[in-house]
């Protein structure tokens, strides 16, 4: 394994898109996304979903890699949730079928979503649901920095029909809280954990990462143990992706605090085994669930699904963001909004969609992005007459080293090849490999 580790551990993308974000040609206008929208809900069946990105936080953790603005001014809040409402006011006069057809999922990240006050995100959503019809199955759920979090905020959005919540945990020892600038003791997680659960929240989602500064295996054990204490639905234990180059904060880190490629594998595994024997469902790549969760229902019925937020059990044609730097999907495009806040809000107060770029997708496009879907939901694919012989040449050393195999036109990963999915899936992203990259632009897959 230690072998594999090095001869593996190269810059891919996540895959929770296809093209990935590099890859995009930007030929997108807003006209022309408006129109996309337009299409995937033709149907009056149709059902979409909803994100909103709040990039506020009160503090900066050093492992993070998401799009924020790092402030106490609370401020803040009151016209951000104004430019919200801007926004969602100005798609509901372009695509009236917003208003007609049902939302099935609703998902607030960041950031930190409960920067918000109870009291503006009562606005945000008294305002929104006048306009909106939930689905029958509808869900809707929210990432918490716990450290930020009160009762009466989740009070609030119990109100408004959420369900399903998620921690930022990341690590609960203290010697990596102090050095990724999290203090949060095992009481203050317990404790939102509890009100949540008090409140009616269906599913509790925690958040580690993995590969942080001076993670030990013993300190990996315990983190892992105090998480099953709690007993979570959901789990994500994500790979730690030192990307400093875009985002230098990352860069406070010494490399000798960082557990190279084998030993950040051992602290994946050292948590795999203890959630497993706790009675934890595998989901995909980094992913664990209850039996009783959506997660493992999806896997098992073969709904499992993944997009820009991970692996979920809710499928829809359109994904809608909302929000500085959101980006929304559909089957025909991607578009991102403005990423620097003022821009973000000029666009809006001028009466335009804040789109900053988009990818329209080719032919080709749509039938590699749904290979690769079902490749890290199902770990097999079937392959293209043309593709066979590539493949081969390809996956050559992983399908000698034992982590992947073609039976025909199926291309499996083992249990073995499972740690090396992202490497074998970059076969299918035919732009990364004309892009040959000079510069490194992904996370190592490790």
């Amino acid at each position: 394994m230690k072998e594999l580790l090095a001869k593996y551990d190269v810059p891919v993308p996540r895959y929770t898109s296809y093209p990935t974000v590099p890859a995009w040609d930007q030929n997108l206008e807003t006209a022309q996304w408006l129109e996309h929208i337009r299409h995937s809900l033709e149907n009056e069946n149709a059902s979409w979903s909803m994100y909103f990105h709040v990039p506020f936080c009160e503090s900066l953790c050093t492992f993070c890699g998401c799009n924020n603005i790092i402030t106490k001014n609370h401020k803040l809040e009151d016209p951000y949730v104004e430019h919200l409402l801007k926004e969602w006011s100005l798609y509901l006069e372009a695509v009236p079928d917003l208003g007609r057809r049902r939302l099935r999922h609703l998902h607030l990240g960041g950031g930190t979503p409960t920067f918000l006050s109870e009291s503006n995100l009562d606005k945000l959503f008294s305002q929104m649901f006048k306009n909106i019809i939930r689905d029958d199955n509808w869900e809707a759920s929210i990432e918490v920095d716990p450290r930020r979090t009160t009762k009466e905020q989740l009070a609030v959005l119990k109100k408004f029909g959420f369900n399903r919540i998620s921690l930022g945990v990341q690590d609960f020892d203290p010697e990596v809280q102090r050095l990724v600038n999290r203090h949060q003791p095992f009481e203050i997680t317990k404790g939102i954990s509890d009100a949540a659960r008090g409140l009616g929240f269906d599913s509790v989602n925690f958040d580690l990462i993995y590969g942080l500064a001076k993670q030990t295996p013993e300190s990996m054990q315990k983190t892992a143990e105090q998480t099953i204490a709690l007993k979570p639905d959901r789990i994500a234990l994500y790979s730690f992706a030192l990307v400093p180059w875009i985002k230098p904060a990352q860069r406070l880190f010494k490399d000798e605090d960082l557990p190279k490629s084998e030993e950040k594998r051992r602290l994946y595994e050292i948590a795999r085994e203890a959630f497993l024997a706790a009675g934890y469902i595998e989901i995909g790549m980094d992913h664990f669930a209850l039996p009783t969760d959506g997660l493992a229902k999806a896997m098992r019925e073969g709904g499992l699904h993944r997009n820009f937020m991970g692996y979920t059990d809710q499928r829809t044609e359109l994904l809608l963001a909302l929000g500085v730097s959101g980006i929304s999907e559909t089957p025909e495009s991607f578009h991102q909004n403005e990423k620097v806040l003022p821009k973000y809000e000029q666009l809006l107060d001028s009466g335009k969609v804040p789109t900053l770029k988009g990818h329209v997708h080719t032919e080709t496009d749509r039938r590699r992005r749904a290979q690769i879907l079902k490749f890290v939901t199902e770990f097999e694919v079937e392959l293209e007459e043309g593709q066979i012989a590539d493949v081969d040449q390809f996956l050559a050393e992983m399908v000698k080293d034992g982590l992947a195999v073609r039976d025909g036109r199926t291309l499996k990963i083992t249990e073995e090849g499972k740690p090396f999915l992202r490497n074998a899936c970059a076969f299918f992203d035919e732009r990364l490999r004309e892009m040959k990259p000079q510069s490194q632009i992904f996370s190592k897959s490790i």
